[in-house]
């Protein structure tokens, strides 16, 4: 979102989550009365610090299903589908929520996910399925992208960037804060971006003109969003002073919804050349202690009312082809025509040496 990150796009953390918890478990007896096994009362989800869903949401899974739902975060996206590789077989948790596209083929590379495929994936586009194996169900969608400080912009009588090329010219120069691509989705989602949009043969240099730029890094969304960007509400109260951050198009609503009074018009705006399609996917933990209970969460996910909850939540898009976008979210989130994409198979093969040469190139 990001994440996510619209997905932000993950992008309410500094707020909270709505997290249900319970402990202890039911036995179930035979015929005689003796105890067989445990039956759980709690299913777990594992996810990056980003997600949301409304208490009444995930109630109502306990009453479909008598589970309730434990959510454990585990840091920005990249973290967190590391330390569940570490864990591989011993998992945290039953289900594992906020894995994406960039980062999609290191955690089927390494097993941390079974087979299941969803109820409700009929409702879920082809081109979003992307594990035909069903190791991985599509949650939702969003596109990262540079977000701006409307305020800062026409204090200068400067005109936005719109596009890459415009973040490295001299106008801009010190007002970018980006995520390290090492640990954070978006940061991840923005040099793959830059990769398709310049090529293997280009972005390096594209980079190189950023960093002269006097581009900025920090290790998360959190940090770049809520510390260091001067228009999200976060960033005031920090007393951020980068007018420019990479989050997601569906970030402005959120500067609209939680301000009080809310505005008619978004305080930050998004420059839309300069946008990475993202998808974010949720499966079952390989090793799972409840793994009939996180097919049971998998499948809610995709539910209409799950669906419908989460943009306003997550401020990401549904993937189901019957969800309802909230006209809040409609109205001040952007629609981006032409994101950035690429090819699973062409991520995989060079993300790891693409992280590495950025390091070398913007770090040290």
């Amino acid at each position: 979102m990001n994440t996510q990150k619209a997905a932000a796009a993950a992008l309410v953390a500094a707020l909270g989550v709505a997290t249900l918890a319970a402990c202890g478990t039911d036995d179930v007896r035979d015929a005689a009365g003796k105890t067989d096994r445990p039956m759980p009362k709690t299913v777990t989800l594992v996810s990056h610090d980003s997600f949301n869903a409304s208490k009444e949401v995930l109630a109502d899974f306990t009453r479909q299903t008598g589970l309730t739902v434990k959510v454990l975060k585990s840091g920005d996206a990249g973290e967190a589908v590391n330390k569940e590789i570490l864990t591989k077989g011993s998992p945290q948790g039953d289900v594992f929520f906020g894995v994406d596209n960039t980062l999609l083929s290191r955690a089927l590379d390494n097993g941390i996910f079974v087979p299941y495929e969803a109820h409700g994936l009929d409702r879920v586009p082809a081109a979003l399925q992307l594990d035909k194996e069903h190791r991985v169900t599509p949650i939702d969608s969003g596109d990262i992208c540079v977000n701006y400080d409307k305020q800062y912009f026409a204090d200068k009588k400067l005109a936005p960037p719109q596009s890459f090329d415009d973040l490295a010219k001299p106008a801009y120069k010190n007002l970018l804060v980006t995520e390290n691509p090492e640990r954070s989705s978006p940061g991840l989602g923005f040099l793959l971006g830059t990769a398709a949009k310049y090529g293997d043969a280009g972005w390096q240099d594209y980079w190189k003109k950023l960093k002269a730029n006097g581009v900025k890094t920090v290790d998360s969304w959190e940090l770049a969003y809520n510390q260091e960007f001067s228009g999200s509400a976060g960033g005031k109260k920090a007393k951020g002073d980068r007018p420019l951050v990479v989050s997601y198009a569906s970030s402005p609503p959120v500067e609209v919804l939680y301000a009080e009074p809310q505005p008619k018009v978004a305080p930050t705006g998004v420059s839309t050349g300069t946008c990475f399609r993202q998808t974010e996917f949720a499966g079952l933990l390989n090793g799972a202690k409840n793994p009939e209970g996180g097919k049971k969460l998998i499948d809610f996910l995709l539910s209409k009312k799950f669906q419908d909850d989460m943009p306003l939540q997550m401020f990401v898009n549904p993937v189901t082809n019957d969800a309802t976008l909230p006209e809040l979210f409609t109205k001040h989130g952007v629609v981006i025509d032409k994101p950035e994409t690429m090819e699973p198979k062409k991520i995989a093969e060079n993300r790891d040496q693409w992280i590495q040469q950025w390091t070398s190139l913007v770090l040290k």
